[in-house]
């Protein structure tokens, strides 16, 4: 399972883009970190909301995949966010797990926190839908 999410993650180039890597894999959730850098920051000096979204897709996706058989792929469907504070610090960390699998819809979050050097803050939730589909 993990390496089947492993090989699929590093075909995503936007990943590649944002120096993005996958932390963990277990069922149900994936854990993906990526660097604060200013090639993704906003005008304000913190991450921008896409780098955010990126990572706490990805992270919710790849939960998905762990729950479905060899052979299938996930895309998103729906894909809400709530930005809770500025990203600042270091890096973001998206995590994603399946609230709800499913053969046709899964129901995933994510959490993003950005890891200042007094540790976490929470910075994004997600929540959203992925659909089963062939590889």
């Amino acid at each position: 399972m993990e390496a089947r999410i492993r090989e699929s993650f590093a075909r995503q180039g936007l990943m590649r883009s944002f120096a993005a890597e996958v932390v963990s894999v277990a069922e149900g959730a994936v854990e993906i970190r990526a660097p604060i850098t200013p090639e993704v920051g906003q005008q304000q000096g913190f991450a921008h909301a896409g780098l955010t979204f990126a990572l706490g897709d990805s992270a919710a996706g790849y939960a998905a995949l762990t729950r479905l058989p060899d052979g299938q792929e996930v895309v998103t469907a729906e894909m809400k966010i709530n930005l809770l504070a500025p990203a600042i610090g270091t890096h973001l960390i998206a995590r994603g797990r399946v609230v709800k699998p499913g053969r046709r819809l899964v129901v995933v979050v994510a959490e993003v926190f950005a890891v200042q050097d007094s540790g976490e803050k929470p910075v994004a939730l997600l929540q959203g839908t992925m659909v089963p589909v062939g590889a």
